[in-house]
């Protein structure tokens, strides 16, 4: 008799046979808090005690991604072990098999190394969470496996989920471009578009799926998750517990938010984690853009800094998108670079209305371009394509439309005009500079930030520049500080 047996329920949970004081334990190692918890109305209501449990202290089950921790766990406390075979999900995949598969694709790019240790590594262990910076190729590595799942799993289903709706669409256009019949074996749903098919794959966001009833998932053999580091969110979660089917569960993200909670929430409804390749790596190589970072510190009047000391985090925000000196700064500063420029913001009303208005008028023959959320998915991808054969024009969007996976080769500028201090979005925002076009070796991302500090008075939002600053050391970034007084 083991400490703990092991058992397959299905392609999502894992049953855990134990004694109440192992599993007791075993609930413990795996409850966290969630980073940010006091603040939420559930706890503030005491409806909610802050914390997640990836064990179930009622049926005993946790998700079949965390079965190396429980291995770990059981080491750790020197109790016996027994894992079922059902359990055990991987399977023989060499390099070379890899390797032979990409070149009967006949693929108009070349496949990277690390591109095809990722595919090998997915399709050895059916669930794997691969992290791969953007702008590496994320898109090749999901076609790779897609194709041979395809090959290998005939009249099955496969479902790809993505952040937005022009990321359904650049993946359809991207899998085009690899060589694949996306007309025949994809189906793009999301509003608007019909929810039955019989096509292959489909490829669809979040939000378009996640009412539907269990019986919906139940059809799909396999899923693949792009940007998965959104997955945290309780609707995706119950879209990846309904895929009770899905044998081979794949996410791909260039980044982790950098909390536990999230990563192993993430590995849960994948598989373990491996890092594919970094953004050092890929510059190092001449694989990505050479990258420079110039911090832009506005200082602000010394009567202003004395006004701030009583503002809250949102009344200096709205302070900042709202002021006309620093929005005039930021339109001098667009129109002042050469190349392709994107300049990201949060609010679309309060501030990215305003951007795009002054840039527009001051820009004469120069194409500008406004992108949001209530911009259609249409217009986005041709804005997107349109950019692509420019080499002067000039984005403003919002960070929810343009941060996250859209894939602009062409684009040699990056403005930060409203403040976060969110690892991912920071970092999936400057991997729309990252990639190398056939006019572009180089890109600068202008990081511009606010000081309101007097005495021992430090603002918010220069507290998230320090934690911006922080990632950038992480990443090994090269940046330098360039200090500016701003006349309002």
């Amino acid at each position: 008799m083991h400490d703990l047996t092991i058992k397959k329920v299905n392609e999502v949970f894992l049953h855990v046979q134990c004694e109440k004081s192992v599993a007791q334990e075993l609930s413990d190692y795996f409850t966290f808090y969630v980073p940010g918890y006091q603040y939420t109305p559930a706890y503030k209501s005491r409806y909610w005690d802050g914390k997640i449990r990836l064990f179930d202290l009622r049926s005993f089950h946790i998700y079949h991604g965390l079965l190396e921790y429980i291995r770990v766990f059981a080491k750790e406390r020197e109790y016996t072990l027994s894992v079922d075979r059902f359990s055990e999900v991987t399977e023989n995949f060499s390099m070379k098999e890899a390797h032979d598969w990409a070149l009967s694709l006949n693929l108009p790019h070349e496949v990277r190394d690390y591109q095809l240790k990722a595919f090998a590594q997915a399709i050895r262990n059916k669930r794997m969470l691969l992290i791969s910076p953007t702008a590496s190729g994320k898109s090749l590595i999901l076609y790779l496996i897609t194709s041979f799942l395809q090959f290998s799993m005939q009249n099955r289903k496969g479902l790809m989920i993505v952040p937005t709706t022009s990321l359904v669409e650049q993946m359809f256009t991207d899998f085009k471009s690899y060589g694949y019949d996306s007309e025949e074996y994809i189906h793009r749903q999301y509003s608007g578009k019909d929810k039955v098919t019989d096509k292959f794959l489909t490829v669809t966001t979040w939000q378009s799926i996640y009412k539907n009833p269990p019986e919906y998932f139940e059809q799909f053999d396999f899923v693949l998750g792009d940007e998965a580091h959104q997955f945290k969110a309780k609707s995706l979660t119950t879209i990846m517990t309904g895929l009770v089917n899905s044998k081979y569960r794949i996410g791909c993200t260039g980044t982790l938010d950098g909390t536990q909670t999230h990563k192993l929430v993430l590995e849960g409804l994948f598989g373990p984690a491996t890092q594919v390749t970094t953004t050092k790596e890929l510059i190092d190589n001449k694989q990505l853009a050479d990258f420079f970072i110039k911090c832009l510190i506005l200082k602000y009047p010394e009567a202003i800094c004395k006004q701030s000391r009583d503002w809250d985090f949102n009344t200096e925000i709205e302070y900042i998108v709202m002021n006309k000196a620093r929005n005039e700064f930021i339109k001098n500063l667009a129109l002042s670079l050469k190349g392709n420029s994107l300049i990201l913001f949060q609010f679309v009303e309060k501030h990215g209305k305003e951007l795009y208005a002054n840039i527009k008028e001051a820009a004469g023959k120069r194409q500008v371009f406004f992108v949001f959320g209530g911009t259609d998915v249409e217009i986005r991808e041709s804005v997107r394509s349109i950019t692509e054969k420019e080499n002067d024009a000039i984005i403003v969007a919002s960070y929810g439309t343009f941060s996250t996976g859209v894939n602009i080769r062409n684009l040699h500028n990056i403005i930060f005009a409203s403040p976060s201090k969110s690892r991912i979005r920071n970092l999936q925002s400057i991997g729309r500079g990252l990639r190398i076009g056939e006019n572009k070796e180089k890109a600068v991302l202008f990081d511009i930030s606010d000081d309101f500090r007097i005495g021992k008075h430090t603002n918010y939002t220069l507290q998230h520049f320090i934690e911006r600053v922080k990632i950038y050391d992480d990443e090994k970034f090269n940046y330098k500080f360039y200090n500016i007084d701003l006349k309002t």
